[in-house]
């Protein structure tokens, strides 16, 4: 299963492990597990937190059990954060081959206007007036995770692929 929630990207990896951390190795409520992230990080929101447990789970350092969430026993390294990112994030495959596929660097605009045709029906039809301006934002975010995994870089121009 591809997760499609995704947090902006921190500024370094160490917020990755840090958030990992506030996840509860003992299974716990949505809830708790949220406020422990406030407690134990810089988010401000129960959205922000809810979010980023989510993001977790799509990259596979937490999970979510008939007890709860918890904390799943890797560690948040950039390979694994790379391979987990493009397997467990729905969209991150296509961005990264977008940006792959193209001969010069591309603003976020110019991936999403390619990526556009992918969103799911299903997601247009959810939320009709602002679909395009949540998955721009999606993507972004994804451009930014990629740049902070080592997978593209941000250039004056746009992201290319590394």
């Amino acid at each position: 299963m591809k997760f499609k929630h995704v947090p902006p990207a921190p500024d370094s990896l160490d917020f990755v492990e840090t958030a990992q951390r506030a996840v509860p190795l003992v299974p716990g409520s949505e809830d708790d597990c949220c406020a422990r992230m406030l407690q134990r990080t810089d988010l401000v929101s129960r959205d922000q937190a809810a979010t980023w447990l989510t993001f977790l789970r799509g990259v596979g350092l937490a999970e979510e059990g008939p007890s709860g969430f918890s904390r799943i026993r890797q560690e948040p390294t950039r390979e694994h954060l790379q391979t987990a990112f493009l397997e467990g994030v729905f969209g991150a495959t296509d961005v990264l081959d977008i940006l792959r596929d193209a001969d010069e660097p591309l603003s976020a605009d110019e991936v999403f206007a390619r990526y556009r045709d992918d969103v799911p029906q299903w997601e247009r039809h959810k939320n009709p007036n602002t679909w395009e301006e949540v998955w721009t934002e999606k993507v972004e975010y994804e451009l930014d995770w990629l740049v902070l995994l080592g997978l593209a870089e941000r250039t004056g121009d746009g992201y290319r692929a590394d």
